[in-house]
């Protein structure tokens, strides 16, 4: 299959989990869909390591540990999020991760006294939180501004985990094992929030294929996504990967009838052109980092 068809058919996969977190949020706190999501995944990726021959066996364990971190609170907050908002407007404040990217990246140019700041990252970065302001004044309308700040954060710590995957596959550690360490990291957490909210039971059938749907779906989306950026082209990928709003939107308008105003499609709009933007300037300037920390890991 060509990249960009893996790529697009990652988009649909990622949107299609999130209706699944949204109706499974009905039934299950989001730390369980999170320990069900990363139980899933830690199990396929053992199993394709086996199949492939592969080791779970890794030289760098702190790394790890800290990408889990900030990954799992980054799906944790992404999770809850898509269980309070509408579904677009939840993907696409998560989806502002590449502009934070920018924005490390213009901080980190400041601090260590760069001598040339490229004017139009600055734009991207503006462009994408004048896209911010947009999609919040809605959910500030309709009591949300809290479920909104939730996902932009969502978004922000994602940026901090991509930014680890680029240093583990420095490292030379393969996409699999940066998967399962992330998936069970995701199990530990999970774990440790239904300490606070107990464990819910699994009253019917359909709650527990929405949980192993979760977790298939993003499982299968990651690999996807991941040889797609592998086999393609950079800023191809990144442009098709938000596809993945406009997937949700029309999941959001077919299922659970969200109203999504003007403003917020205006909104939209101005962080997918910021998101596009910010990756091809990155590229430009470090192709390797800007491949590595697109992946959805």
């Amino acid at each position: 299959m060509p990249a960009s068809w893996m790529m697009v058919l990652a988009s649909l996969l990622f949107a299609t989990m999130g209706v699944c977190v949204k109706l499974a949020s009905a039934h299950y706190a989001t730390g369980e869909i999170v320990f069900y999501r990363g139980l899933t995944g830690a199990l396929m990726m053992a199993a394709f390591a086996r199949v492939n021959r592969g080791t779970l066996r890794t030289a760098v364990p702190a790394m790890h540990f800290w990408r889990s971190v900030s990954g799992v609170t980054a799906l944790c907050l992404w999770f809850y999020a898509l269980g309070n908002l509408p579904l677009a407007t939840a993907m696409t404040l998560n989806y502002m991760s590449s502009v934070w990217m920018a924005l490390f990246l213009l901080g980190g140019a400041v601090m260590l006294g760069g001598a040339r700041i490229d004017g139009r990252l600055i734009g991207a970065v503006l462009l994408g939180f004048a896209g911010v302001a947009l999609i919040l004044r809605p959910t500030i309308e309709q009591d949300q501004l809290w479920h909104g700040l939730i996902g932009l954060l969502s978004g922000m710590v994602s940026a901090t985990a991509y930014l680890q995957v680029t240093a583990l596959g420095r490292a030379g550690e393969p996409e699999y094992r940066i998967v399962f360490y992330f998936s069970a990291g995701g199990v530990v957490a999970g774990l440790l929030t239904t300490l606070w909210t107990g464990i819910s039971p699994h009253r019917s059938l359909a709650g527990v294929g929405l949980l192993l749907a979760v977790g298939v779906l993003a499982t299968v989306a990651q690999m996807l996504m991941t040889r797609a950026y592998a086999t393609g082209r950079t800023l191809v990928n990144a442009s098709l990967q938000y596809l993945g709003i406009a997937f949700s939107f029309l999941y959001g308008v077919l299922l659970f009838d969200d109203r999504v105003t003007a403003m917020a499609l205006a909104g939209m709009a101005l962080i997918v052109g910021a998101g596009i933007a910010a990756t091809q300037l990155r590229s430009r300037a470090a192709p390797d980092d800007a491949r590595q920390s697109t992946l959805e890991s």
